[in-house]
């Protein structure tokens, strides 16, 4: 007769439950969740082991588990479970505690992990540390700005390096994506150790990764699950593209606000490029890129936003505080991103246009602060998971 484990850790499992996995203690092992699951690889599927493990309170084999980010909480399983254990809420409690577990320092990994109560400070910590930035080096005066253009209707009533000098900006900026780099190297070389102690790989990592990428692009996993949820998948699918193109937009601005250096002149030698200057006119065809973006992103964050609304829908599955904050950031920083760019052309008093773009400042840094530690990090795991298991696989 097999052994029963003894319980690893009853402290981390209480803790798994009061973050939401309190049902994984009603399953009783039937495994419909694991034979209904279009996702799960025939060799080890899930989530059935994924939530006995849970209940005994294995979270050191579940910090390494690819499959716990194998799952894309389609919640076919959960509307087919007997028990009303819902798998996929399961699944989902279970990545949140794995990124709070692998976080470098694990002690804003548990800032983030704890958002119902800390949620004040991860947001209006960085607004105030923006206003607080500002008063200090401008003493919210207005700077001489560079690049010499007048307001028009094409161009806005006011700039808003006026008062933000893009110094500070990059400054803060680059040192955020520095930190959330090294955040990442860390956490992520962890997590890929711990797989690898478990499977042997094999093959080719970039090759591996291209096809992940392919299938990330196109957001393929959702549209392998029977049931699912469409605006689910769509609603990503917005809000990521919507990210990359705001991104690149963002990138192409620096590239024209600094036409005149070597390191982007070259720039200009192309088709579509042309010295215009910056800010660009609205009518430029990076604002073009940078509006489609923004569309895609308010879309894609409603989408996902309405389908949160729908309480007790077990397609849906559960809301909880870690899922709302991420929700509500992404809201944030699309909302105040658009508020920025129309006070520029529809409110004459640039005070109010200068603090809307603060609190858009602010917000976008709390987005970057906590990209390690909320949902954003989904994609980073998720990514090294998919690579895993095609090179376990080969």
């Amino acid at each position: 007769m097999a052994s029963i484990p003894i319980v690893e850790s009853t402290d981390l499992r209480a803790e798994f439950f009061e973050r939401g996995g309190e049902n994984a203690a009603k399953c009783y092992q039937c495994a419909t969740c694991s034979s209904v699951c279009e996702l799960a690889p025939a060799d080890a599927p899930f989530p059935r082991r994924q939530i006995l493990l849970a209940q005994w309170g294995l979270f050191d084999q579940l910090m390494g588990d690819p499959a716990v980010w194998l799952c894309h909480q389609c919640n076919d399983c959960s509307v087919r479970c007997p028990r009303d254990v819902a798998p996929g809420d399961i699944m989902a409690s279970l990545r949140a505690m794995v990124v709070e577990k692998l976080a470098f320092p694990g002690a804003l990994g548990s800032l983030v992990g704890n958002v119902r109560k800390t949620w004040p400070l991860l947001v209006l910590g960085p607004i105030l540390f923006w206003a607080a930035l500002i008063g200090i080096t401008t003493g919210f005066g207005e700077v001489e700005t560079h690049h010499g253009l007048q307001p028009g209707p094409t161009m806005g009533q006011y700039f808003y390096d006026a008062l933000v000098p893009h110094s500070l900006i990059y400054a803060v900026n680059f040192a955020a994506v520095g930190f959330v780099c090294l955040v990442l190297l860390v956490s992520g070389s962890r997590f890929w150790k711990m797989m690898g102690d478990r499977q042997t790989r094999r093959g080719s990592f970039v090759g591996s990764l291209i096809g992940v990428v392919t299938d990330i692009a196109l957001h393929r996993k959702f549209a392998s699950c029977e049931r699912g949820v469409p605006s689910r998948r769509w609603g990503h699918f917005m809000v990521m593209w919507g990210f990359v193109g705001a991104a690149v937009a963002s990138g192409f601005a620096v590239v024209f606000l600094y036409a005149d250096t070597p390191p982007f002149s070259w720039f200009f030698a192309l088709p579509f490029f042309e010295d215009i200057g910056y800010p660009v006119p609205i009518t430029h065809w990076n604002k073009w890129l940078a509006n489609i973006s923004a569309v895609l992103l308010v879309v894609g964050g409603i989408m996902l936003f309405a389908n949160r609304l729908k309480k007790g829908d077990k397609l849906v599955g559960q809301t909880t505080a870690f899922d709302r904050f991420f929700l509500w950031l992404v809201l944030s920083v699309i909302a105040t991103g658009v508020l920025t760019e129309f006070s520029r052309y529809l409110v004459a008093d640039p005070s109010v246009g200068f603090a809307v773009y603060v609190i858009h400042l602010g917000v976008v840094l709390s987005l970057f602060l906590t990209l390690p530690y909320s949902k954003f990090a989904h994609i980073f795991y998720r990514s090294l998971a998919m690579v895993h298991q095609r090179m376990t696989s080969t």
